[in-house]
């Protein structure tokens, strides 16, 4: 008898447990075998599914999952008091080993694949194609510096540009570089000085120029809006994703139904900022807690409404919200009315969809890849679960464990 340990050797890998969630089911398989060939799933069945010379790994009480996704994350920013101030004291080569260490914590999680919105001079996707260097990290689509206004939100992170013609010359640069996404910030945001983020950025045309540009070009585009105005002129743009999405005005927060309605047609994804750590002594500032309930509001009605809805962190802009966060969204998204099926279809395959990669993550399936997180319990009876992390399968090879549990050769 072996260690959980010995399971990250090259061969096929049987993991057997009380439970699996498959990433698109509302129930539970039990005693699943998920068996692991070549980096991928090549089966998931209910009960034993013998394979010669497999490693057998047994998980008694533990639920199989697909890895999580973050399809809203930022590395490069260190989810301390002053994140901001933090960024503008270290050099590219010290940021590039934080934002590292930072994957690597939200790997321990169980988050196996991350969105990077918003990184500095192009890291996060030195960062993705370097992983050799750094060891296991998640799989990372990145946008680079985020396209914002002349001294507007994010500004710091150099991603700045003036006009339709600037904006297309922003997402061409972008996609030249290797990008997944294009960011651009429709509205101003909490952590820039100066930025108020009930107030537009750029205009409607400007957004579509965005838009089209990146969409000729093969790129979604997702626009980070707490404006109710920045959030219709996205939507009339034609954009992806909307992160975020507060409703917020000048006094409060205003979600016309008409506009939830029209979010909801399109199939525009809503980038929900749910996941936080609990922490009674911090409180929101004045601004954004008497907005809190509406905003809460307004997420529920989009939900009703059917529109697609994922779970973006948003990790490294405070100190509750570090890198591997992501697993408290779900009691979060209940707040808001999902099942505890559709909270984690919104951080396995409906974020995995989002982020683009809808054919090979977020899912329990033959010919997937085999990014697994193993947690200790029932995790659609106590969403606490999901942060009981037992093991983390990245490609097939185990990159973390907490579990004593056994493997076997059969």
């Amino acid at each position: 008898m072996t260690t959980l340990l010995d399971s990250s050797a090259p061969g096929t890998i049987m993991l057997r447990a009380s439970w699996a969630f498959d990433g698109a089911s509302s129930t539970l398989i039990a005693n699943p075998t998920v068996v692991l060939a070549g980096g991928r799933i090549a089966a998931l069945v209910a009960g034993e599914a013998p394979v010669d010379g497999a490693l057998i790994v047994d998980l008694p009480g533990a639920t199989l999952l697909p890895g999580l996704v973050d399809p809203h994350l930022h590395l490069c920013l260190d989810a301390s008091e002053d994140p901001v101030g933090h960024l503008a004291e270290v050099d590219n080569e010290a940021l590039l080993r934080e934002m590292a260490a930072a994957a690597r914590r939200a790997l321990g999680a169980g988050i196996t694949t991350v969105r990077d919105l918003g990184d500095r001079s192009y890291l996060a996707l030195e960062l993705r194609d370097q992983e050799a260097a750094f060891g296991p990290l998640p799989t990372i689509v990145a946008a680079g510096p985020p396209i914002t206004s002349p001294g507007g939100h994010c500004h710091f992170l150099g991603g700045t540009a003036n006009g339709t013609a600037g904006v297309r010359a922003a997402v061409a640069e972008r996609a030249e570089r290797g990008v997944g996404v294009i960011k651009v910030m429709a509205s101003g945001g909490s952590i820039t000085a100066g930025s108020c983020p009930h107030e537009p950025q750029f205009g409607r045309d400007e957004l579509r120029a965005a838009v089209e540009e990146a969409h000729r070009r093969g790129l979604p585009v997702t626009a980070h809006a707490h404006s109710t105005r920045s959030i219709a002129d996205a939507v009339e743009a034609g954009v992806d994703g909307i992160e975020h999405a507060s409703f917020m005005t000048a006094d409060g927060v205003d979600a016309p139904e008409a506009l939830i309605r029209r979010i909801a047609e399109r199939r525009v994804a809503i980038g929900a900022t749910l996941a936080r750590l609990p922490d009674p002594h911090r409180r929101p500032p004045p601004a954004i807690a008497s907005r809190i309930e509406g905003m809460q509001t307004s997420l529920r009605r989009l939900h009703e409404a059917g529109a697609v809805m994922v779970a973006g962190s948003d990790a490294g802009i405070s100190p509750v919200m570090p890198h591997d966060v992501l697993p408290w969204a779900l009691e979060q998204l209940a707040e808001v009315g999902l099942s505890p099926a559709e909270a984690l279809w919104s951080i396995t395959s409906r974020a995995a969809q989002v982020c683009g990669l809808g054919h090979r993550k977020g899912r329990l399936a033959s010919g997937y890849d085999a990014d697994i997180l193993a947690v200790d319990g029932n995790v659609l009876e106590d969403p606490g679960v999901l942060r009981q992390v037992v093991a983390v399968y990245v490609g097939g090879r185990l990159v973390a464990s907490c579990s004593p549990a056994a493997a076997v050769r059969h």
